[in-house]
């Protein structure tokens, strides 16, 4: 679960929902925790619950910073795609 000192990293704590700002890596690592807690189990329903919802809310921004990321990397590659007709003369 998240350290003291964290602001606002615990599991549990879904008050807030996810900040925008947080990055794939952190939201991913959270969601990590998340699991874990849940399957260790031993939590009151209610607790469970709100560490379900936190973690659905973790998942969505991973799903969406993976398809940003996706969406980024296939604009590259298309644009250094070459057209049908820009084949070096041999």
């Amino acid at each position: 679960m998240g350290e003291a000192g964290e602001g606002g990293d615990d599991p549990g704590d879904s008050s807030g929902g996810v900040s925008p700002a947080m990055g794939y890596e952190q939201a991913r690592d959270e969601l990590v925790e998340v699991v874990k807690a849940l399957e260790v189990g031993g939590l009151s329903l209610d607790e469970s619950l709100r560490l379900w919802e936190r973690g659905e809310q973790l998942a969505r921004l991973c799903e969406q910073r993976l398809a940003g990321a996706r969406e980024r990397v296939e604009a590259v590659l298309s644009s250094e795609k070459p057209e049908v007709g820009d084949h070096p003369a041999r």
